[in-house]
């Protein structure tokens, strides 16, 4: 028989126990992982990237875990809406494959941008799949490339099945050769199930045959595809990547600041390229986000031009669209400068009002429009402003100004941004912003030779001013306000002055 000691826990010492199961509980979790090879950088690696408790920068292992949960409960949550009866799931997300240039020469690894935000992993050749009980309970196995010294020893540590689960935080890690097995035991097991896997625009190929085979072998063609819920997800921004997002427009914006102050009249379009591209790196991006428009004089009414093989002329101005990548995040910005820091006044005339265009843009942004609806409010303002200037003559109908705008600026002026360039493109254009989301507002005006609207003396101009816009219930936040879009701002910096 035992005697019970009775006493009353206060709630400073609840509290305190609490903080010492959860110290507790990490410490067994990195010790586990600790003296691991991981095959990307970790806290005890790369302390100046990562803090303790981060499995990529700013990202903790708690968020990933919610990431996964989040899109079980909206998986579940869309089977019920439409009617389905409780079943097994099983969702399958590859992460993306080394690609080469040439034989052995390898292209920079990116890597599937989808996977990258339920896991965190950086390695190539790897698959998350998730398992849903007809009961709601959920598991997470991450398969790993197994070990091969060989391959190690050129391409350096990978992350091994025994590591990986307590390091990426998930409930178990399988070498990727036991993947299509353990495909086959689930389904023998759950007969009934739904696979959830994006066959219309595959990851990996070999991973791709896998699951091909694998559906043709049970002839169930009950599958669904997860990138629209993961989308949706992906769509709201949470704390954490709000900062990266903001990181990265800081860099972007002091890039282009640096590239605008060395510009000059017979500077070469590779040189302003190269310019940005080490401003960003040597602040810390890893790469930019996109191939970079460097467009001088004419060619800045070439929308997509990436040539960027002219030298920019006297009186010339430069159009750069150009943005980032940090830790996963992008940014994705745009401004035109004159080469030689002066306007012209054509030039000045067009850019005020695109200028004007972007500030009304932003502001309307507060009232939660779709994007599709910040289209025709670009197509309206940039022919009413164009009107006023007495650049298009007096017409009676709004939609000849809306019309005309349209043939001056042929692209969208907003898209959404985050993790990807065009990010979350299964969201509709016509979906209302809400806060959380970031998105671009990017109106222009391009005359090309052929362009009858204008006068002849604006032939050949092009002029773009992009921005990125977090959406808050408090009104837009542009995050890239750091970069100069003022004219006299502009002037300043490529004269040689500083802000």
């Amino acid at each position: 028989m035992f005697n019970v000691l009775t006493r009353v826990v206060t709630a400073s010492q609840l509290a305190g126990l609490r903080k010492f199961c959860i110290k507790t509980a990490e410490s067994r979790v990195k010790s586990s992982y600790t003296n691991a090879k991981i095959g990307q950088p970790t806290f005890e690696t790369h302390s100046h990237l990562l803090s303790e408790g981060e499995i990529t920068p700013l990202i903790t292992r708690n968020e990933y875990q919610l990431r996964r949960s989040n899109l079980v409960q909206s998986l579940l949550t869309s089977a019920a809406k439409n009617g389905q009866p409780r079943k097994n799931h099983l969702i399958v997300i590859p992460a993306a494959s080394k690609q080469y240039m040439s034989d052995k020469i390898p292209y920079v690894f990116r890597q599937n941008t989808d996977f990258l935000y339920l896991v965190g992993c950086q390695e190539p050749d790897c698959c998350l799949v998730i398992t849903i009980s007809d009961t709601g309970v959920h598991d997470s196995i991450l398969f790993t490339r197994d070990k091969d010294e060989h391959a190690e020893l050129w391409d350096g540590p990978r992350t091994h099945p025994e590591d990986a689960a307590a390091f990426f935080s998930v409930d178990q890690s399988l070498p990727m050769k036991e993947l299509e097995k353990f495909l086959h035991s689930f389904k023998k097991s759950h007969k009934d199930s739904i696979l959830w896997y994006d066959f219309m625009t595959p990851i990996h190929q070999n991973l791709h045959n896998i699951i091909v085979g694998f559906m043709a072998e049970f002839g169930n063609k009950k599958w669904e595809n997860p990138k629209s819920l993961l989308h949706h997800l992906r769509l709201y921004k949470s704390p954490a990547e709000i900062a990266l997002l903001q990181k990265a427009c800081d860099i972007t914006a002091q890039a282009f600041i640096e590239t605008m102050s060395c510009s000059k009249p017979g500077i070469g379009e590779n040189q302003l390229f190269a310019k940005v591209d080490y401003e960003c790196r040597m602040r810390g991006a890893d790469f930019l986000a996109y191939p970079p428009v460097v467009a001088g004089g004419n060619r800045a009414t070439i929308i997509h031009y990436i040539n960027n093989n002219q030298l920019v002329h006297e009186n010339e101005m430069v159009l750069m669209d150009a943005g980032c990548e940090y830790h996963g995040y992008a940014s994705d910005v745009t401004r035109t400068w004159p080469v030689n820091g002066k306007f012209t006044a054509e030039q000045r005339q067009i850019y005020e009002v695109v200028y004007c265009v972007h500030q009304e843009l932003i502001e309307l942004c507060g009232k939660f429009p779709s994007l599709d609806t910040l289209f025709e409010s670009m197509c309206f303002l940039l022919g009413k402003r164009l009107q006023e200037n007495g650049l298009l003559g007096i017409q009676p109908s709004n939609a000849y100004l809306m019309k005309a705008a349209y043939q001056l600026c042929p692209h969208h002026v907003s898209h959404y941004l985050g993790m990807d360039i065009h990010d979350t493109p299964s969201v509709s254009r016509s979906t209302k912003i809400e806060p959380g989301m970031v998105i671009t507002i990017e109106p222009g005006i391009y005359v090309n030779a052929k362009s009858k609207l204008l006068p002849k003396e604006y032939r050949g101009l092009g002029i773009r001013i992009e921005d990125d816009v977090l959406i808050t219930v408090n009104g837009p936040v542009v995050l890239s306000r750091k970069c100069p879009k003022h004219i006299d701002e502009i002037e300043k910096i490529v004269s040689g002055g500083s802000l």
